[in-house]
């Protein structure tokens, strides 16, 4: 274990659900397999269900077995990990569950010989977090600031109003050093190394601007329906699921200014900067740079699976978008007239998530035509899933004794360069909230920057709802429309080049 960081214990609020045994627990599993955790370190669950400590460490065990990148536990590994794990039944917003958290929170201290870190993880619905928010702050157990944090999960609100809501109320019973406001898509490993790739390469810096690049592409691509998330995402849709919080940080890693330092809140201040320089959308333009779809039935995987309105529980005539595209300019000095494009849908033809750079064509074209039949601008790829790494695409010459030019990929694998299995987002996370390393996760200003910029957009389809839905069938690209909108300055969208071995969502 990490004798350097100190005694900590996490509160798991809502401890028996579906996140707890699917992703935090997993999460916290692999981190002491790897020794990452705190010599002291102690989890306690907390939620409505009557369940023993036993029944729980049970219960924990199966989702470990499935979920964990380390695969099936060993049993005297697992015992040892398990001895960490309790819990008890309550209301936590009830006055004797506090209680009884308190007491076992001092239990711990004296333990110890030590006031340990407390970390109060609110894996409940949204609609709970206000509640548990000020029972917590009620109960005077979460009052050290530099000690004791308060992670909240998204969605953080569902619009800019709701969300400054929830802010006010957060930062009037917590200091905003004490917030975690987790994405777990900020965790993933090549979305940090977008950063490591800009900034410690000298090679891309100078060419990372408006002169150079063209335009800038990112696609989240899911070939999933909404599974046992029908009830929420019929109330959300892919704007405010995907767009306010996933593709607008992957987009601020793109675009952000050189940080002076990787301290948190440097790094926060360049991100917020993007999204303030992003060009307001006005309620008459949306139609111009923003497009909706919702799937219909098709083949997905060589499976036919149903249209978004015939899956369960989905009222018949749903007007929720499944898929999302926009077009943004950011107006600063670095990116004034490039438009970036971003898209993600649910029942596309595959699972992908990337980030295509387009460079813009060579000055002068100083080779016969017969020569480039088959020419293409550069791009650099920036590949998040399903295969993590980085493609670049340069122009060579085809052996043969004609001049033929001929675009070439140069891949590079993080899997093939480093032969480990890189962690899963919500380990890094995990991990960066008992270190109280707050880089990756979100500043109230940055939440609400957000929601300002596809605020117009949400306005403005849920006061005209669409006549063509669905007009996407699944295991498509998405509707006709993305394609449109892309069009209207001379581009397309680069569809990834998923290899077979890839897995889940290969294409033809």
């Amino acid at each position: 274990m990490n004798a350097h960081l100190e005694p900590t214990v996490m509160v798991i609020f809502g401890a028996a659900g579906d996140l707890t045994w699917r992703k935090l627990v997993p999460a916290l599993y692999d981190l002491y397999l790897d020794r990452r955790l705190p010599e002291r370190f102690a989890i306690v669950g907390v939620a409505r269900r009557e369940i023993d400590d036993a029944g729980f460490r049970q219960k924990l065990k199966e989702g470990v077995d499935l979920f964990s990148r380390r695969g099936r536990t060993d049993e005297a590994t697992w015992n040892e990990f398990a001895s960490r794990l309790s819990y008890f039944a309550g209301d936590f917003t009830a006055a004797e569950t506090g209680s009884l958290l308190g007491r076992r929170l001092e239990e711990f201290d004296h333990q110890w010989n030590s006031r340990a870190a407390r970390v109060f993880y609110l894996a409940i619905p949204p609609g709970l977090v206000e509640a548990a928010a000020r029972h917590l702050e009620s109960l005077g157990i979460c009052r050290d600031c530099t000690r004791d944090r308060v992670v909240v999960e998204k969605p953080f609100g569902r619009d800019l109003a709701s969300a400054r809501e929830l802010n006010g109320l957060l930062t009037s019973l917590f200091a905003e050093t004490q917030i975690y406001r987790i994405d777990h898509y900020l965790g993933k490993e090549t979305v940090q190394n977008i950063l490591a790739f800009r900034f410690a390469n000298s090679l891309f810096e100078p060419i990372w601007n408006r002169r150079y690049i063209d335009h800038v592409q990112l696609t989240v691509a899911e070939t999933v329906g909404v599974e046992e998330r029908g009830g929420y995402y019929d109330q959300a849709g892919a704007l405010r699921d995907m767009v306010q919080n996933h593709l607008l940080q992957i987009l601020c890693l793109v675009a952000m200014e050189p940080p002076v330092s990787f301290a948190a809140d440097e790094v926060r201040n360049k991100k917020v900067d993007v999204l303030r320089a992003i060009r307001p959308i006005r309620p008459e333009e949306v139609h111009r740079v923003a497009v909706r779809g919702q799937y219909g039935g098709g083949v997905v995987a060589g499976k036919g699976v149903p249209a978004y309105r015939e899956e369960r529980n989905m009222p018949p005539e749903s007007a929720t978008e499944t898929f999302a595209a926009l077009k943004l300019y950011i107006d600063n000095w670095r990116w004034q007239g490039v438009p970036f494009y971003i898209r993600t849908g649910k029942r596309l033809r595959a699972k992908v998530s990337e980030v295509t750079i387009l460079f813009r064509p060579a000055p002068h074209q100083l080779f016969p035509l017969a020569a480039v039949e088959s020419w293409q601008p550069n791009r650099l790829v920036l590949r998040i899933q399903p295969e993590e790494g980085i493609v670049t695409r340069i122009q060579a010459k085809q052996p043969g004794t004609r001049l033929l030019l001929r675009p070439v990929d140069m891949r590079f694998s993080y899997h093939e360069a480093f032969r480990v299995s890189p962690p899963e987002a919500y380990e890094t996370l995990l991990l960066d909230v008992i270190r109280g390393d707050a880089t990756l996760f979100m500043r109230a200003d940055q939440v609400e920057s957000a929601w300002s910029v596809i605020s117009p957009v949400l306005d403005t389809w849920e006061a005209a709802p669409p006549a063509d839905f669905p007009d996407y069938a699944a295991g498509s690209w998405g509707p006709e429309t993305a394609d449109l909108l892309i069009a209207q300055e001379g581009h397309s969208w680069i569809q990834p080049d998923i290899r077979p071995e890839e897995g889940e969502g290969k294409v033809p």
